[in-house]
């Protein structure tokens, strides 16, 4: 007799939603990774070259003019707008100076190894010119209706500036204004929100135990009480915050690094080095080629300037000048410090101390047995937690091993600490290969990834020195970036739905900043994934937009420095 399963209505609705999100997402992360590809990430590194050698090198005139611009050595402070030249970098810096220059940095070295800051060096030089060319067109083209609230960046671009191509774009061009603004609001509450408050939340319980709603409560309080002032206040806020913040790191890692002063012939070389050739795998380094350095760098490069994307020409917008160009120039120092200094100083110190190799400071022994799980999967058996007097594993900590698989190729198999009754065990997860895996060795890595690897590095050279100034940095960096971005995201609000919608928006990000740390660590990856995909759309958006009327802001730059060499401007 064969018994029938009768399912409820309501158990195939779940299975149905969850199989649809399930495609959802794999449709997102297949269309990151296509965006995020080489041929992509090439052209962005082209786009920069191209306005390089049409500003005729703007990089040097960022360094020079556009610091005279910041410290108010010529008077653009006239018409429309509601803050400083200082106040307009510090809050364009508060949304890229962040967790990626700690967290990002750390990622793009331990799969693209010390080749990949050289490429992150590359695309940070070309990042200067792209982001002078967006910035000037966003002033153009900005919104001045209300003079004391202006509004700008790729959405108003789009709106205004394609009309001036041919009239037949004026609707096409509102049309790709809003899904721009749509890319934005997404980014802004699925990544910006979520991920800087779980990174935040879990770095703090991990060192000071602090519950993840507590810290999240915490910080969805004090992005609200700042977002609620607008602009000005989180110019003003962002322009001692970012400074403050930066100089604090900065010289923390320079005394890092004099400590490690022999080591640093050795990195400079090896990045170098690693630019253009294979790298070996050693330690907890899987090794890797000169396409992973080229990958990660862009990579780490665009997300943490966001040249291109046409974000941080929003916050630009609203700066009170009658000078469109130099806001433009003043924007090109952004790449400069976020990407040449400060992402420089946490890769240099992650490299002089050796943290990114790890040494394996615990053994498993006796090393366990390969178990066949079916379909070329294969699991290492339940391995006793090494325990010592100095390192010891806790419940839930995450471990992994270095194995040799098909083709000799390294990976990680990693695994997740559990009790039990006499000595905590270790659960491994599977890994894909035609025979049994070999492990290299017997050496148990710790789980480190981004700005605990950062602080782990800190630690290294001044033992605690980590535990507090990454703790303290992310705290502010998140801060500083959430605020920024929840700016972004109201401004397509207002495109969008006009101001009547900016008060509901602002209890919807704080919202999610608090949700991020409910404890659904899986659901803030999955929504990391889908503001990725709104970055993604972003750049395909602002990039081909900046280049068709990238004439228009050539040719005010030109004029602006004419008119400077003329004297006419003071």
């Amino acid at each position: 007799m064969t018994a029938t399963v009768v399912r409820a209505p309501g158990i195939l609705y779940a299975g149905f939603m969850r199989d649809l999100f399930d495609w959802l997402l794999a449709l997102v992360n297949g269309v990151n990774a296509a965006v995020f590809s080489a041929p992509v990430l090439i052209a962005l590194l082209a786009v920069g070259a191209l306005f390089t050698l049409w500003t005729r090198a703007g990089q040097l005139k960022a360094l020079t003019h556009g610091v005279a611009l910041i410290t108010g050595r010529y008077d653009t402070g006239k018409g429309s707008g509601a803050i400083s030249h200082f106040q307009a970098v510090s809050a364009a810096l508060s949304a890229t100076v962040g967790l990626g220059n700690i967290a990002g940095v750390a990622l793009a070295l331990e799969f693209g190894g010390p080749g990949a800051i050289f490429w992150m060096w590359v695309v940070g030089l070309a990042g200067m010119a792209i982001k002078m060319v967006e910035v000037t067109l966003t002033m153009l083209y900005r919104n001045t209706d209300d003079p004391d609230n202006p509004h700008g960046g790729a959405m108003w671009v789009a709106r205004r500036g394609l009309p001036t191509l041919s009239a037949r774009l004026t609707r096409p061009g509102a049309w790709i204004g809003g899904l721009f603004c749509v890319a934005l609001i997404t980014n802004a509450l699925a990544a910006n929100a979520v991920f800087q408050s779980w990174s935040v939340a879990d770095t703090t319980r991990s060192y000071f135990g602090v519950p993840p709603l507590v810290t999240g409560g915490i910080l969805a309080v004090v992005v609200g009480l700042v977002t609620l002032g607008g602009v000005k206040r989180i110019g003003a806020v962002a322009g001692w915050l970012v400074p403050g913040m930066a100089v604090l790191y900065v010289t923390a890692g320079l005394v890092v690094l004099a400590l490690q002063a022999d080591t640093l012939p050795g990195v400079l070389a090896s990045i170098f080095r690693g630019a253009f050739s294979h790298t070996e795998g050693t330690g907890a380094f899987l090794g890797g080629g000169m396409a992973m350095a080229f990958i990660w760098g862009l990579k780490r490069a665009l997300f943490s300037s966001e040249a291109g994307l046409g974000t941080a020409p929003i916050a630009h917008a609203a700066v009170k000048t009658s000078e469109p160009v130099s806001e433009g120039i003043v924007a090109g120092l952004e790449p400069l410090v976020d990407t040449l200094v400060v992402c420089t100083i946490t890769a240099l110190v992650i490299l002089s101390t050796g943290i990114w190799q790890r040494d394996a400071s615990l053994q498993l022994d006796p090393a366990p047995g390969w178990e066949s799980t079916g379909s070329g999967a294969w699991t290492l058996a339940d391995s006793a937690a090494p325990m010592d007097d100095q390192q010891t594993l806790n419940t839930g900590d995450r471990v992994f091993v270095i194995v040799n698989a098909d083709a000799g190729e390294r990976q990680r198999v990693f695994g997740e600490v559990r009790a039990n009754d006499d000595r905590p065990v270790i659960d491994w997860q599977s890994v894909t290969a035609d025979s049994s895996p070999e492990l290299v060795d017997a050496g148990l890595y710790r789980d480190y990834t981004g700005a605990t690897l950062t602080a782990r590095a800190f630690d290294t050279a001044v033992p605690g020195l980590g535990q507090w100034l990454i703790t303290l940095a992310i705290w502010l960096f998140a801060v500083s970036t959430m605020i920024t971005w929840s700016y972004y995201g109201e401004q397509g609000v207002v495109y969008l739905a006009g101001d009547n919608w900016v008060a509901p928006y602002r209890l919807g990000f704080c919202a999610m900043v608090w949700l991020a740390c409910a404890g659904w660590v899986d659901g803030a990856r999955e929504l990391d994934a889908v503001g990725v995909f709104g970055v993604a759309l972003m750049l395909c958006i602002n990039l081909p937009l900046t280049l068709l009327l990238a004439p228009r802001a050539i040719a005010a730059y030109r004029d602006y420095l004419a008119r400077l060499r003329a004297g006419a401007l003071r």
